[in-house]
């Protein structure tokens, strides 16, 4: 008979796996089709950087040896750029990752993470595995309340997340609102910057956390290879922060966090120019396209500045989203987010995202 293993903390039990966009290949499977398009988990249509390919394949011969587990070459090529000392540069296994340095530095028993509500999945799950708990802020007009955040401050709170674009919503916080919110967080407190889609932010007043890092407050910015640069399979981001934040991740991650391959392929997508442009204009051109599908179907939708939109079908959305899966097209209803009325779309190919068009009219007309 087997001895009885140890509990799980209620605070584990509590938690709900989190559900990624379905594969291509799954739901191929599963209907037995070919040809499906995925366009539900914001990946760049156009693949990946190709001076990224390129880097990596020149160093697939050392794949016998450990990744650096500093990050020497690619923490040095993030301080260049930015124009920050390198101590102030962290990389990680995707940004989520570092979100996971942050709740175990800083989150202990009883105490409080900020952030919006609806916003990225990750913050309460990693929060919470630490023991604490986050506090969320609901939206406003689909945008991140900074001035009820600040309301929302406790004691207990550690660490504010603003994930800025927005996931889901797509909206932004511009410079004259986040300098007025840097000035009124209280000391003691870390104000996390998820920038996760702000290479997308076509709107030149919207905030970068680059230009605040000498703010009094203490700022991290986080930011990751998936989106822009095409790595999502890579599993690499970075942070630019105080150099004692960083020192204190150091503290807390494994050795090799990072692969070599991720490394390198990220080095090098930082001076893919000519592909960041490509990306750029694919993005404007989706998002146009699904405006004007929208406008057309009578649906509300969020005008974004990230690489996705989010659109209101109403009360059948998720039937909605099964009958476009049934037509191998991939979207993500947004019920485990709180918006069940909603689906977010992600920009694809033009030839992508005229069919998800084309099979959205169909469906809605009854047609499907």
């Amino acid at each position: 008979m087997k001895r009885k293993l140890p509990a799980i903390p209620p605070e584990i039990l509590e938690l709900v796996p989190y559900q990624p966009g379905k594969p291509i290949e799954e739901l191929e499977r599963e209907l037995g089709i070919s040809g499906a398009i995925k366009l539900a988990s914001n990946e760049n249509p156009l693949g990946p950087s190709p001076k990224a390919v390129a880097a990596m394949t020149a160093a697939l011969a050392n794949l016998h040896r450990y990744p650096d587990g500093a990050g020497f070459t690619l923490r040095t090529a993030l301080a260049k750029k930015f124009g920050v000392d390198f101590a102030q540069t962290c990389i990680g296994n995707g940004s989520d990752e570092i979100i996971e340095f942050l709740a175990r530095a800083y989150i202990r028993p009883g105490q409080e993470a900020l952030a919006a509500a609806p916003s990225f999945l990750m913050y309460s799950k990693l929060v919470q595995v630490a023991g604490g708990r986050l506090r969320e802020v609901p939206l406003t007009d689909f945008r991140i309340d900074l001035k009820a955040m600040l309301a929302a401050l406790t004691p207990a709170t550690r660490l504010i997340f603003i994930n800025n674009p927005d996931n889901p919503a797509g909206t932004a916080v511009y410079k004259d609102e986040l300098a007025w919110f840097l000035e009124r967080v209280p000391a003691g407190v870390l104000v996390v910057l998820d920038e996760a889609y702000i290479d997308f932010a076509t709107d030149p007043e919207v905030a970068r956390g680059v230009d605040f890092l000498d703010h009094e407050t203490p700022v991290l910015v986080m930011r990751t290879f998936s989106k822009s640069a095409g790595l999502a399979g890579l599993r690499i981001g970075y942070a630019l922060g105080p150099a004692e934040v960083v020192a204190a991740f150091d503290r807390v991650r494994q050795p090799f966090n990072t692969s070599s391959l991720a490394q390198v392929g990220a080095a090098a997508a930082l001076d893919d120019h000519g592909f960041w442009t490509a990306t750029q204009e694919q993005v404007a051109q989706g998002l146009a396209e699904f405006y004007a599908c929208f406008e057309r179907l009578g649906l509300f939708y969020v005008p974004s500045q990230t690489n996705f939109v989010l659109v209101r079908i109403g009360p059948e959305a998720p039937a909605v989203a099964e009958a476009l899966l049934r037509r191998g097209v991939i979207v993500r209803a947004m019920t485990s987010y709180g918006l069940p009325e909603f689906l977010r779309i992600s920009v694809g190919l033009t030839e992508e995202n005229r069919r998800f068009s084309s099979e959205l009219t169909d469906i809605l007309a009854g047609r499907g």
